[in-house]
């Protein structure tokens, strides 16, 4: 059987920026074989792999955002939706490689920077200190070209990410981790720390990936029936599966009875 991206899985000499394509899909690899983004070429706003649509389950909670602020772009996937997806919202991403960024403009559909869309090329660890209270939506995904644990994990970092979000309302941080990487506990237990608790996961994708929420702001208290209702309306003005989500979180977190908070 011939291998998929068999020629592309060969030895590869540096980490450059690479594309494969198959079965009408495009991917983003890092000079590795691990996939660091997709974008169905055809359908270039669908949320194609599962853990990055994963990362906007936190809608349950805040299913309104006003400012999105992303750090590590990848395939734009996240970017994309975001900025589609909520028309009145200002949407920044902030990415550390210039090359990735550029590859993203011309492969994968990002858009052009505008009024309320913002690409930049900064260390996300030097950009969350300096932006308190500048989103209400906050998504991590940053991987090196290895794609076996985050390089932005850290106790201070995670404070810094708590302060970034808005107090006076509602405000979610979405972490993609690796729960199979030696650094999942860790990150799971700084997250846990900087939000007082205040923390939320999914159960673990077909990948291994796991979605961690941290929730700042007002607490939140909803009956299970009231966001279930929430959950059909999300999925229809989304098309993502938050009914499926609902469950993951009462299932992954051991939630009973007829009351959610957070």
């Amino acid at each position: 059987m011939k291998r998929p991206f068999g020629e592309f899985f060969g030895r590869r000499r540096s980490a450059e920026i690479s594309l494969s394509e198959e079965a009408g899909i495009r991917f983003l690899h890092f000079g590795s074989v691990w996939i660091q983004g997709a974008m169905r070429i055809g359908d270039p706003w669908r949320l194609e792999l599962e853990y990055t649509r994963e990362l906007f389950a936190g809608l349950l909670f805040q299913p309104a955002p006003g400012a999105f602020t992303l750090v590590g772009l990848g395939a734009a996937s996240c970017t994309k939706f975001a900025w589609k997806q909520f028309p009145r919202a200002r949407v920044t991403t902030v990415e550390l490689d210039p090359a990735v960024i550029a590859c993203a403009r011309a492969h994968f559909a990002l858009p052009a920077d505008s009024s309320r869309l913002r690409t930049l090329c900064a260390d996300g660890a030097t950009y969350m200190p300096a932006h308190a209270s500048s989103c209400d939506y906050l998504i991590v995904d940053a991987y090196d070209a290895a794609a076996r644990g985050p390089v932005l994990a850290s106790p201070s970092f995670f404070t810094d990410c708590r302060a970034a979000l808005m107090h006076g309302r509602v405000s979610v941080l979405a972490v993609n981790l690796f729960g199979k990487h030696r650094s999942y506990n860790a990150a799971i237990a700084n997250i846990d720390r900087a939000f007082d608790g205040r923390m939320l996961v999914l159960p673990a994708s077909e990948r291994g990936n796991v979605i961690a929420f941290g929730f700042a702001g007002p607490p939140f208290e909803a009956s299970v029936a009231d966001l279930r209702a929430r959950a059909h309306a999300l999925k229809e003005a989304t098309g993502l599966q938050f009914p499926k989500f609902l469950a993951g979180y009462r299932a992954a977190n051991r939630i009973e009875g007829r009351t959610f908070s957070v």
